[in-house]
């Protein structure tokens, strides 16, 4: 095969640690002492004049660190040059457009991670069907997951590697996420049929074969009364503490609790939209949906104190619905699944689609007679139907007609003009 007809794939693979409480704790060190790096960086970045800063005297400031300050010695060398290095992105990113500029970093509300930027350092092994192994620096060897093969041993080349990985902490525990860079074979264009997609909250996905996707409750009925009462402990534990009263070791216990249930729910939403792509994916060349502003549809209701805004509460509990669905992070797994099996992702204007008939065309007010049902309501048409299909008949429709949008998918960016930098990087 050519070397045209090979592709090179970047992606990144998680999977779960078995720490043991020391090696925990060794983690645990690292990350703070990595956000401490973070903060000191940033603020010595801020602090010195322009013509200074410069790579050469911010590696000489972070050796110097490491030796002034005890606890920072914890961090690997290289994973605080990785501190380095992604605080330069942070900023190329902010001149660029791309994002905010980046701050400090809090204790609580930031993702406790540790890079480690060489991927040779890992040695990793497969030990079991089950399990592997991997070497982390100050750490020593730990047992993760093994639920992907992964290009190690004799499988791994020039071509076919892992670049590097990052250890991350959620509600559940340390995970390590491997960068993997493999070739592949450019993929063939996909032959299969082209489908509208409607998104919801009562039906998920609404295909416009007339195919749904549903899937039931993240957590069973023990799990849900289990995280009710944790949350009224939590708040009784709560009102009881004095003003400035530090939070007691117990309820923190109760928020960890807390946090792992609902972690476990997400983890078993990310694996339902994965199987759900995936199957869509495979099936079809053409995947066509509605580009929505998710940001604008969850906004609060409540208005001003001029003028208060009205059904606060039931648009407070639909924004909760649309946020747990994450249609963004589904519409995201469909634009790199559909690239990788050589099929298309496009995106077609949203106003309308669910209260035109995709039978005659016309909008006419009270077709959407409920959530489920659809009866047009000219009368040169009478159509009835399921309104999610209907909806996705009609996303379906504009794409056929060149209605198309571009770009096709990517994150939301900040609006600015080129070449502008930010007051606080300047």
């Amino acid at each position: 095969m050519s070397q045209d007809a090979l592709v090179k794939r970047q992606f990144g693979h998680r999977a779960r640690l078995a720490l043991s409480p020391a090696g925990v704790r060794a983690a645990d060190d690292q990350a703070h002492a990595a956000r401490t790096m973070w903060n000191l960086l940033h603020a010595w970045w801020r602090m010195m004049p322009k013509e200074k800063r410069t790579l050469a005297n911010a590696d000489a400031a972070i050796r110097q660190a490491r030796q002034d300050i005890g606890f920072l010695a914890v961090l690997p060398a290289q994973a605080a040059q990785a501190v380095l290095k992604t605080d330069v992105r942070a900023w190329k990113n902010c001149w660029e457009g791309r994002a905010d500029a980046p701050n400090f970093k809090g204790r609580l509300r930031t993702v406790m991670s540790v890079d480690i930027p060489q991927g040779r350092d890992l040695n990793i092994t497969r030990v079991h069907r089950r399990w592997g192994m991997a070497s982390i620096p100050k750490v020593g060897r730990v047992r993760f997951r093994w639920t992907k093969d992964l290009p190690v041993g004799k499988h791994a080349n020039t071509e076919n590697r892992i670049t590097g990985a990052r250890l991350v902490k959620d509600a559940l525990g340390w995970h390590i996420a491997f960068r993997v860079q493999t070739l592949h074979s450019r993929p063939e264009p996909h032959q299969g049929p082209d489908i509208g997609i409607d998104v919801g909250v009562t039906v998920p996905i609404a295909l416009s074969d007339g195919e749904t996707y549903e899937h039931g409750e993240w957590l069973t009925g023990k799990e849900k009364a289990r995280l009710l009462h944790l949350e009224q402990r939590a708040a009784q534990r709560k009102r009881h503490r004095r003003p400035g009263e530090r939070t007691s070791r117990r309820l923190h216990h109760t928020y960890d609790q807390i946090a792992g249930l609902r972690a476990k729910a997400k983890r078993r939403a990310l694996d339902w939209q994965h199987k759900t792509t995936t199957a869509i994916a495979r099936t079809y060349g053409t995947v066509v949906v509605e580009a929505l502003t998710i940001t604008n549809m969850v906004k609060s209701a409540k208005g001003t104190v001029e003028e208060p805004g009205k059904n606060v509460a039931q648009k407070s509990g639909l924004n909760r619905s649309i946020s747990g669905e994450a249609w963004g992070r589904t519409i995201t797994m469909l634009a790199y699944k559909t690239a990788q099996l050589g099929g298309t992702l496009v995106k077609v204007p949203a106003p309308g689609t669910s209260r035109r008939c995709s039978a005659c065309g016309h909008t006419t007010p009270g077709s959407r007679e409920s959530q489920a049902v659809f009866v047009c309501k000219n009368p040169d048409c009478g159509w009835s139907g399921n309104a999610d299909h209907n909806a996705a008949r009609n996303v379906l429709h504009l794409y056929r007609m060149g209605l198309a949008l571009i770009p096709v998918a990517g994150r939301a960016v900040v609006r600015r003009a080129k070449r502008v930098k930010p007051a606080a990087a300047r």
